[in-house]
């Protein structure tokens, strides 16, 4: 390949058809996740279904500080596939350990919770990946 970087070489996807997750003013692209999560393939982990669908406000509680959109599809959210893992990003932390969040797959995490089911399959970032899909 010549002197050009891979990312130089991919296919663009146009703005209008990016997905990308916003949390707070942080904006994260989740189809280079998904790219970066292909290139670099790694087990996936367990996400506890309850705990995050209660830090998401997916559980309709009025005082949760998180809440779904207000365009949240629920009916789309009852179709989607539980087998195809969620993706986590990791933001830095002082302790350098890192704090954790859903950029992809808040739907399926909404029909984990309405089904019962306690958990399931996701792929972490790490830091420096998490960094490396952050919009600025």
């Amino acid at each position: 390949m010549s002197g050009k970087s891979h990312a130089q070489c991919r296919p663009a996807i146009p703005a209008h058809e990016r997905q990308i997750f916003q949390f707070g003013a942080l904006s994260f692209d989740v189809e280079e996740a998904h790219r970066l999560l292909r290139e670099t393939p790694r087990l996936a982990c367990r996400l506890p279904v309850d705990a995050w669908a209660r830090l998401y406000g997916l559980d309709d509680n009025p005082a949760s500080l998180i809440a779904p959109a207000p365009n949240f599809d629920r009916a789309y959210a009852m179709r989607t596939d539980l087998s195809r893992p969620v993706i986590l990003a990791l933001l830095a932390t002082d302790d350098g350990i890192g704090n954790p969040i859903l950029i992809d797959g808040c739907h399926r995490l909404y029909k984990a919770y309405r089904e019962r089911v306690p958990d399931l399959p996701a792929f972490q970032l790490t830091i420096s990946e998490t960094r490396a899909i952050r919009i600025l």
